[in-house]
């Protein structure tokens, strides 16, 4: 693995890419588990070895492996799909630190709510044609309009966890 990402445009391969969520319910007993199945994004790395991209989730393509919760949770009293098709997440700036560590600031937009996101993810793997990003992170729902919890059921953050791999574009 080279410690360097090559300059350029770079494209999500979606078949290699898994962005997924975990939230723990049921006053904490149970965990709900979903992949976002419909991931597309881009980035370029500029010269100066930093660089800037977006990542474009489907937000109804959420998949929990149970139907009637991902009906509901395509709902206005979630995600609000009819209205807010997509999540977004828009890369202001990625540096690769020592270690392979990689810091990314940007901003989060779901249900047309925006807010600043800082995080740190794992460069896996590099060469001059590809690179594989790992990461995980939490979100307070809540900040994004997502507050609905009948009886209290709800708590705490949710946690994201993705891989996401990118290929260089030809020049």
């Amino acid at each position: 693995m080279t410690t360097t990402v090559e300059t350029g445009t770079w494209q999500l391969d979606r078949t290699a890419s898994t962005v997924a969520l975990r939230h723990k319910t049921m006053w904490g007993l149970v965990t709900v588990k979903g992949t976002f199945t419909d991931v597309s994004g881009q980035g370029e790395v500029r010269p100066d070895g930093s660089a800037v991209g977006t990542l474009t989730l489907d937000a109804a393509s959420l998949d929990t492996k149970h139907a009637k919760r991902d009906k509901h949770l395509r709902s206005a009293d979630f995600f609000d799909v009819e209205n807010h098709p997509v999540i977004t997440f828009a890369v202001r700036s990625a540096e690769l630190r020592d270690g392979g560590t990689v810091q990314v600031v940007g901003q989060l937009t779901a249900r047309g709510i925006s807010r600043p996101l800082s995080l740190t993810a794992r460069l896996v793997s590099s060469d001059a044609d590809a690179l594989t990003l790992d990461t995980e992170f939490t979100v307070d729902r809540s900040q994004f309009g997502l507050g609905w919890n009948q009886m209290g059921m709800i708590r705490g953050l949710t946690t994201i966890a993705a891989t996401l791999k990118f290929t260089r574009t030809a020049a």
